[in-house]
């Protein structure tokens, strides 16, 4: 097939025009170990993005390159953008197709389902389950997008208590995953704080893992201050400060 091309350039030579105004140094330093990093602000990447919507999209999407990490951005981007298609399943075949090609936490995160939160709504019941199978994933950065976005659509009343079990029994050992699931989880207590404290003082999250959670928490600008002296309080000790302990 016939390489997409915007204005008469490829996306290739797009991205290295915007590249000569990122910061790419900044970007490697939030990326550590990820290679063929350009550095491109994400404001630029999604006006890129909503541009290439606009147009032949398919032919974007089927003569995409992976090579730099801000291609995988975009092609993420992109589908946040589309409309999505008629078929779920077949937009879902999209999205699974971009989770495989997810190689760091800011291609991760950067992905939206395309038509917002009215779209998730619509199809709730097929969303849930189907992020439920990310988090069941082997990879790290699989589970991570099953963490990331069942936090961003499902913090909810309707779904707190299985989601709350679902990040509980999460055992990858991924630093990417352990900060998606804190994370997560302090999202969770921003919204349900009583129903959350309940389950921090009852769970079997590993000790970074709890920790980090009530560090975010404690980071939160919409906790309280006698909150987050509480939720100090409850700080686990590390193996090596329990190892000194004994």
């Amino acid at each position: 097939m016939e390489t997409y091309t915007l204005d008469d350039l490829t996306i290739k030579e797009h991205l290295l025009e915007l590249a000569e105004k990122g910061n790419k140094p900044f970007t490697e330093s939030l990326n550590p170990g990820v290679e063929h990093v350009l550095g491109i602000r994400v404001p630029d990447l999604r006006k890129l993005a909503a541009r290439i919507a606009r147009t032949d999209w398919e032919r974007f999407l089927e003569t995409s390159d992976t090579f730099y990490m801000e291609e995988r951005m975009l092609y993420g981007m992109v589908l946040g953008c589309i409309r999505p298609d008629e078929d779920l399943e077949v937009y879902l075949h999209r999205v699974t197709c971009f989770v495989w090609m997810i190689n760091s936490w800011s291609v991760c995160d950067t992905f939206k389902f395309a038509g917002g939160q009215r779209f998730v709504d619509r199809h709730a019941g097929r969303l849930w389950e189907y992020l439920k199978q990310w988090m069941n994933a082997d990879g790290e950065y699989e589970v991570r997008f099953g963490v990331v976005m069942s936090m961003s659509y499902f913090v909810d009343e309707a779904h707190l208590e299985e989601l709350l079990a679902c990040y509980d029994s999460i055992r990858h050992e991924g630093y990417y995953v352990k900060m998606a699931v804190a994370w997560a989880l302090s999202v969770c207590f921003v919204k349900f704080p009583e129903r959350t404290m309940e389950y921090l003082k009852n769970n079997s999250l590993d000790t970074f893992t709890y920790n980090k959670t009530l560090q975010k928490i404690v980071e939160s600008f919409r906790v309280d201050k006698d909150t987050k002296a509480l939720i100090r309080s409850m700080k686990r000790p590390s193996d090596k400060q329990r190892n000194v302990m004994e």
